[in-house]
């Protein structure tokens, strides 16, 4: 199997259990977590798309002709695209943990039935 088809067929799988998990569990932590894993799915399919066979790595060699350097290079934009997506995810994992941690001191409990239920 090719290695960018499997990457994709994984990174599927870990949406269906990331949606399984953000839909089904009654759990704040535990959905916070499904979140992350659909996160981690979409920067997998990023790096797949941006993946050529025996390509080179997108920095400049001085010793490789432009021409081929240009022709077989990997694609760079899905690689700053996951950079990207990392530091957003990291950053929006923090303030749901932040969230969780005040919905717990307010409701004693991080089930998301008992929360939503009390006004």
């Amino acid at each position: 199997m090719d290695l960018q088809l499997a990457s994709f067929i994984t990174a599927g799988a870990l949406v269906v259990l990331g949606l399984y998990g953000f839909f089904f569990v009654d759990n704040v932590i535990k959905k916070i977590i499904a979140l992350s894993i659909i996160s981690n799915s979409v920067n997998l399919t990023l790096v797949a798309m941006g993946y050529k066979e025996g390509g080179y790595v997108p920095i400049y060699i001085p010793t490789v002709e432009f021409q081929i350097f240009s022709k077989e290079m990997a694609y760079p934009l899905p690689q700053a695209l996951v950079l990207t997506n990392i530091v957003i995810g990291a950053s929006m994992l923090a303030v749901m943990l932040a969230l969780s941690i005040v919905f717990y001191k307010k409701y004693k409990t991080l089930k998301t039935s008992v929360i939503l239920k009390e006004d």
